[in-house]
């Protein structure tokens, strides 16, 4: 399914008018999407008022030091699973100013998949000051680019929904 820049836009102006209505600022977590989702938002005008940060964490290093994700998560279930997109989350929320974060780890192709974990699996979470963290995994179909746009409108519209 393809996605359009516009299409991310519009989602990211309607989760920021969300947040700005809670007087909410929003942090991100991206390792498969390399800091599409921040792009997204930060296209939006006026997104100075409810995005604080976006960490980029691709490597497994960069998920503990920046967000604190634990050396034994990633052991144990590896850089795409919801374990890790749930610390990944705690983490932007506890290294930030933000209210609400979202995270983003997945296997975007072309290489990379297991039987396991084949290419397309991407793991979310989201995280809401005082309520928690909830994740989801998600299998979507297309090329890299596709996968990647598919991966940041989910994560988008899934705190939107939560917050809706």
């Amino acid at each position: 399914m393809d996605v359009t820049q516009d299409e991310l836009e519009r989602v990211a102006a309607e989760l920021g008018a969300a947040l700005q209505a809670r007087s909410w600022r929003l942090a991100v977590a991206e390792s498969c999407t390399g800091g599409w989702a921040a792009q997204a938002v930060t296209a939006i005008p006026g997104s100075s008022a409810w995005f604080d940060r976006g960490f980029v964490t691709y490597s497994n290093a960069a998920k503990r030091e920046m967000l604190g994700v634990q050396a034994d998560t990633l052991a144990t279930h590896g850089a795409v699973s919801e374990a890790t997109v749930r610390e990944m989350a705690a983490g932007a929320l506890m290294r930030s100013e933000a209210d609400a974060a979202i995270a983003i780890s997945g296997i975007a192709g072309p290489g990379g998949g297991t039987a396991d974990k084949p290419v397309g699996t991407i793991c979310f979470a989201w995280a809401l000051t005082g309520q928690g963290v909830e994740s989801v995994t998600r299998h979507f179909n297309g090329e890299r680019s596709a996968i990647r746009a598919q991966s940041v409108r989910e994560a988008l519209q899934g705190l939107l929904d939560r917050l809706q």
